[in-house]
C-alpha cells in the first residue's frame, strides 16, 4: 500500500481508536475508556457483526459482539484489549503518541501494535470474510479495557457470562513473531507473581552517626534478604520448583532450532555477558524457566547531596515469572511465608501480593494448530516455528480455567515495534500479512474434522 487517501481510508477505524487515550492505569481516563468501548461496538457492527454491546464490569467495560452463521457449526471467540500503556516519557516520542502517523512504511502511535493494531488485524480479516461470504462458522468478539493492569475484572465477567462466551476455540493476536521473515506461533507463556515489601526498623528516621551500628538499617536488611532469594541462578524459596516440569528432549531440540545470535542479543541490550540458571540456554531461561527480579527498591534519602540518615523504612517491588503448572497463588504464599521466616527480629516486615496469573501451554498436537500453521505459511511463505514466550497474558490461562477452551496465539508484533515504550509502531506489511493469515486460519479451521 502507498501513503494515499486510500491508505487512510483503510486504516480509518484504527486511527479513530488510536486517537482515544484509553490508558487503563490512569483513573482520570474513565471517560476515554467508555468512549473507546463504544467506538469498538460501532466498528464491529459496521464490520458485519449481528449484534454488539458494551457490557459493564466492576472496572472498565467489555465489548462483546457476535456473528452467528449456523448453530450447528463451531464458534471461534476472538479476544483483544482496547486499553493501552501510558505514553510517558512523552518527550522521547518522535511523533504525537495519540495521533497516528504513517512514515517509513510503519504506523507510529501508542497502540499501533499492542493491542489496537493487532485487534484491527482480526477485525479486518473478519470483515473481509463476511463480505466475501467465506465465513462458514460462528465468530464472537470480546475486547476488554484492563489487560494492561492485569485484567482484574475479566475473570468475574467470564464466570458471570459463561454461556454468552461459549465457544470451541479462542483466537488472540497480542503476541509477537521472531522476525518479519521468520513466522512463529506462540505455544507457551510464563505466569507471574508480584509483591511489594515494606521493612520497618525504628519509628522514625535516625541520625546515622548517633545510631548507626546500634540499630538495624531497614535498607541493609532488605538488601540482604533480597540478595538471598537467588543462588547461582536458582531461586531459594523452599518448594518453589516442586511443580516445575522439565523440558523434554524434543522440546529442547525444537528450541535449539530457533535462530539466535548471542553476540547480537548482548550488543542490543548493552551487556557483556548473559547470566542465569546453569544448564539452560538463553532462550530457555527467558521463556521456559522461572525467574526472580527486583523491579524497584527505595528508602532513605535519595535527593541531591548527602544526608546522614538511618531510615525508618525500606521498600521493594519484586516479581517472579512462573512456568506452566506453577500456581501463582501457591507461589505467592510460599514467598510470603519464606520472607517472614527469614526476617530477623530487629526489623518488622510486611509483604503485600499485588497481582499475578498462571502460565499457559498450547500443545502442537491440538487440532487447531495445523490450521494456524497453514495460515502463517500462506501469508509469510514459510512454515512457522513453535516458540514459548517469556511474557505473561494471565487472562489466557483464565479462559481455559473458566471456559474450558484452549487459546491459539497468532501474534504479528515484532521486537522493533517498541510496545510499552516511546515510539511504538507497526510495519504496514505486517497488517497485510496478518490479515491474510487470520483469514486463512478461519478457512483452514472449517476443514478440521
Amino acid at each position: 500500500m502507498e501513503e494515499t487517501k486510500e491508505l487512510d481510508a483503510f486504516y480509518k477505524d484504527l486511527f479513530d481508536l488510536i486517537r482515544i487515550p484509553s490508558i487503563s492505569s490512569d483513573k482520570t481516563r474513565k471517560d476515554d475508556m467508555h468512549r473507546c468501548a463504544r467506538l469498538w461496538k460501532d466498528i464491529l457492527l459496521n464490520a458485519g457483526a449481528d449484534k454488539a454491546e458494551v457490557m459493564p464490569t466492576e472496572g472498565n467495560p467489555v465489548v462483546f459482539a457476535e456473528k452467528r452463521i449456523d448453530g450447528a457449526q463451531r464458534t471461534v471467540l476472538v479476544y483483544g484489549h482496547y486499553d493501552v500503556m501510558p505514553a510517558d516519557p512523552v518527550e522521547l516520542w518522535q511523533t504525537d503518541p495519540f495521533e497516528p502517523t504513517i512514515k517509513d512504511g510503519r504506523l507510529w502511535a501508542r497502540g499501533a501494535d499492542d493491542d489496537k493494531g493487532q485487534s484491527f488485524i482480526q477485525l479486518k480479516a473478519f470483515q473481509q470474510l463476511v463480505a466475501s461470504g467465506e465465513l462458514k462458522h460462528n465468530v464472537k468478539f470480546i475486547l476488554e479495557g484492563e489487560e494492561e493492569i492485569g485484567s482484574p475484572s475479566l475473570e468475574a465477567f467470564c464466570r458471570n457470562h459463561r454461556d454468552l462466551l461459549q465457544c470451541d476455540m479462542i483466537l488472540v493476536s497480542d503476541t509477537s513473531m521472531l522476525d518479519k521473515d521468520l513466522p512463529s506461533i506462540t505455544t507457551g507463556l510464563r505466569g507471574l507473581a508480584y509483591w511489594q515489601i515494606e521493612v520497618t526498623g525504628p519509628c522514625r528516621d535516625l541520625h546515622s552517626g548517633h545510631f548507626g551500628g546500634a540499630v538495624a538499617n531497614p535498607i541493609n536488611e532488605l538488601c540482604k534478604l533480597l540478595a538471598g532469594m537467588t543462588d547461582n541462578g536458582r531461586i531459594t524459596i523452599p518448594g518453589f520448583y516442586d511443580d516445575v516440569v522439565e523440558l523434554s528432549p524434543r522440546e529442547r531440540e525444537m528450541i535449539a532450532q530457533i535462530p539466535f545470535d548471542l553476540e547480537k542479543y548482548k550488543a542490543n541490550i548493552g551487556i557483556n555477558e548473559v547470566h542465569g540458571e546453569p544448564g539452560y540456554s538463553t532462550i530457555e531461561r527467558n521463556s521456559c524457566r522461572p525467574s526472580f527480579d527486583i523491579c524497584g527498591i527505595w528508602g532513605g534519602y535519595t535527593g541531591e547531596g548527602a544526608k546522614t540518615v538511618l531510615p525508618s523504612k525500606a521498600y521493594a517491588k519484586v516479581s517472579c515469572r512462573l512456568v506452566p503448572d506453577q500456581d501463582y497463588e501457591k507461589i505467592s504464599r510460599l514467598f510470603c511465608d519464606y520472607v517472614k521466616s527469614i526476617t530477623p527480629d530487629y526489623v518488622k516486615i510486611e509483604v503485600t501480593p499485588l497481582h499475578g496469573g498462571e502460565g499457559y501451554l498450547f500443545p502442537i498436537t491440538h487440532p487447531a494448530y495445523p490450521a494456524a500453521e497453514a495460515a502463517f505459511k500462506k501469508a509469510f511463505g514459510k512454515e512457522p516455528l513453535a516458540v514459548r514466550r517469556g511474557g505473561s497474558i494471565p487472562i489466557i490461562s483464565t479462559f481455559e480455567k473458566v471456559l474450558g477452551v484452549k487459546t491459539i496465539l497468532m501474534g504479528f508484533g515484532l521486537e522493533s515495534n517498541a510496545i510499552h515504550s516511546p515510539n511504538e509502531n507497526m510495519q504496514l506489511e505486517m497488517f497485510d500479512k496478518g490479515i491474510e493469515a487470520v483469514k486463512e486460519f478461519h478457512r483452514q479451521y472449517d476443514m478440521i474434522g
